[in-house]
């Protein structure tokens, strides 16, 4: 990973395990204005973001390809992703292959148009321009937990009988 130095390392902010990497992942796309689904990759070992420099590394235990069903397109995210962020736009991505018809195309850069549309560049200048919500995973919603109704203390209840306390 060219862009990721010893320098870059010691500034950026960096997290490991899958579940906080895959939290980070979404949040770090939120920022850039990119779409939740972008990057759909299992299995992550580190995540690492500097701001000051917008330079952006996931490492995951092993190559996957990920089918977008809306585009009906195949992408392998390798076992290094890397890039420059900043708002809109992912630049010197490296790490990602696109299926075009039967060769895999390497994608260099993504940046967003109007909010309404993607467009994916290859280091040779062919791109493809998609609608974004080709790209976003509808959040899961967690069900509302219903808390036990509990009877305050100032409330009235009804007496049904009567009985005698004798203070010892």
């Amino acid at each position: 990973m060219g862009l990721v130095t010893e320098e870059v390392r010691a500034k950026a902010e960096m997290y490991t395990g899958d579940e906080i990497c895959r939290e980070k992942t979404k949040c770090f796309l939120e920022e850039i204005s990119m779409p939740n689904g972008l990057l759909p990759l299992k299995d992550i070992e580190e995540v690492g973001y500097d701001r000051e420099s917008g330079v952006v590394w996931l490492k995951q235990k092993r190559s996957i390809t990920h089918k977008f069903e809306k585009i009906d397109r195949l992408v392998s995210y390798g076992t290094e992703v890397s890039a420059v962020v900043q708002t809109g736009k992912i630049k010197k991505l490296t790490g990602v292959k696109a299926k075009e018809l039967l060769i895999w195309v390497s994608i260099s850069e993504i940046y967003t148009e109007e909010k309404e549309k993607i467009t994916f560049k290859s280091p040779t200048t062919l791109s493809r321009t998609f609608p974004v919500s080709a790209f976003v995973v509808p959040e899961e919603v967690q069900p509302a937990k219903e808390e036990p109704v509990k009877v305050k203390s100032s409330e009235a209840t009804e007496v049904k009988e009567a009985v005698a306390v004798k203070e010892a």
